[in-house]
């Protein structure tokens, strides 16, 4: 509910309220004795989805668009003509639940925050969650989230697009774009003293292979629905009035910690390997203003005056256009990531199944572990190699198995992983030995190198013979 308070200039009170009576509308007028442009000052009650529509009919009646107007929230209004609006607005379709044009450009400007405060908050946010990921700690990367200031950017961008604020708009470009680039450079400056100061002592190897860390790096279809839902669900709450904050974290989620491994990125020097964590940022930069562009678009929100609309409707169309665009280009990069993914799981299902199959034939001997190298090519991956540790019981000599391993998984290999140079097989043997509870021992299963001989050995297809190392 809100509370309605507008300034009625000289000649236009007979007109003010006599709109507000044809409305059924409760209010209250008192005169204005401050001796300035008003003669009269009227306070109503309305539903929160009927404030734009009244508004606009007190307007069309004579009150000036730019009247000085204060727009409350109000707790309770026991009325039974405010129960018929509630029925007539809110319950009906005439405006939907939406609130007024006026009250979301407010809503916008008190969301996006001023510079200082966007600057130090993007920094802190950035620098807790590269914590959380060299971390590995999902509590702290949330609590980076909690913190961190993009929804208001992105929400006053869309909503000065639409209802053609430029003032807003602009301010919602720049800081997105100023916070996308400081919140990179904070985290590779803290993760560089981190390195330089060895808190972190690890290979960029090792940091890229830490769980948090990793799942930035190649992103696929499900980050761009996730941002997608991020921008609706920013603008919805914003048109409807009700909190932003959890909305604003599940967007912060979207962009601080990917943001947070290109700067971990740098600072290890490896710019190649976080090219997805960045590519990841941009889409969901501009899946959340292209969502919530949509959506404001959508639900009716227009600039005042007719003059201003249709510049309004070319210009936010071109805008959604663009933006589309560039998000299908992307889009058609991460279905191919996402399609590698689903060949490297495939491939590694094909492999496991050739290994048991041709171990299968040996009954002294078991799988102990398979593992997958790959060569990291962005966007795509190839498996460069296939290690398999097999288990023998002490006393037997294992058969050599790395060039039928390497022949077999050549030969089931589909066509995406098919290059010049084929996948190398090592296999490592290892001692099993066991025992029983019925032997007078526990029952156990140790594994020990075998030193007296061949320990390991790698083929690829096409090799003459396999070469074992002692």
């Amino acid at each position: 509910m809100r509370l309605v308070q507008v300034m009625v200039p000289p000649g236009k009170r007979d007109a003010v309220l006599r709109t507000l009576d044809d409305e059924g509308i409760d209010y209250v007028v008192a005169d204005e004795t401050s001796h300035r442009e008003y003669t009269a000052s009227v306070t109503f009650p309305l539903p929160q989805a009927a404030v734009e529509p009244v508004l606009e009919r007190l307007h069309e009646a004579g009150l000036d668009r730019e009247a000085y107007t204060v727009v409350l929230n109000a707790e309770t209004v026991i009325s039974r003509r405010f129960d018929d609006l509630v029925d007539r607005y809110e319950e009906g379709d005439e405006n939907g639940d939406r609130i007024a044009r006026e009250e979301l450009a407010a809503r916008a400007r008190s969301l996006a925050p001023n510079w200082r405060t966007f600057v130090v908050m993007t920094v802190v946010s950035s620098v807790v969650a590269t914590a959380g990921l060299l971390l590995d700690s999902a509590a702290v990367v949330v609590g980076s989230m909690v913190i961190a200031p993009l929804i208001g950017p992105a929400m006053a961008t869309s909503t000065g697009s639409v209802v053609d604020d430029r003032e807003l708009l602009l301010r919602g470009v720049k800081q997105q774009v100023a916070g996308g680039v400081l919140a990179v450079l904070a985290a590779a400056a803290f993760a560089v003293v981190l390195r330089a100061t060895h808190v972190v002592p690890l290979e960029a190897a090792d940091v890229f292979a830490i769980n948090e860390v990793r799942e930035r790096l190649v992103p696929d279809v499900l980050s761009l629905v996730i941002a997608l839902g991020a921008g609706v669900a920013g603008a919805l709450s914003l048109s409807t009035g009700v909190s932003t904050a959890l909305v604003g974290v599940m967007i912060a989620a979207a962009l601080v910690p990917p943001t947070a491994v290109v700067g971990i990125g740098l600072a290890w020097g490896s710019p190649r390997t976080v090219t997805g964590a960045l590519v990841l940022v941009l889409v969901n930069f501009l899946s959340i203003n292209f969502a919530a562009l949509a959506v404001l678009w959508a639900t009716g929100y227009r600039p005042k005056g007719w003059l201003r609309h249709e510049e309004a409707r070319v210009a936010t169309l071109k805008r959604i256009a663009a933006l589309g665009a560039v998000l299908l280009v992307l889009s058609t990069l991460l279905a191919g990531i996402t399609y590698s993914t689903y060949r490297t799981a495939t491939f590694e299902e094909e492999t496991r199944v050739v290994v048991d199959d041709v171990l299968g034939e040996h009954a002294s001997l078991e799988r102990v572990s398979l593992s997958v190298t790959y060569e990291e090519t962005f966007p795509f991956t190839r498996p460069e190699q296939v290690t398999v540790v097999v288990g023998h019981p002490p006393g037997v000599d294992p058969p050599t198995l790395a060039g039928r391993f390497a022949g077999q998984i050549d030969a089931v290999t589909d066509t995406p992983f098919r290059t010049d140079r084929p996948v190398a097989v090592e296999v490592r043997y290892v001692v099993v030995e066991r025992s029983t509870a019925a032997e007078g021992t526990d029952a156990t299963a140790r594994l020990s190198d075998d030193p007296p001989r061949a320990a390991a050995e790698r083929a690829s297809p096409g090799a003459n013979r396999a070469t074992a190392w002692r």
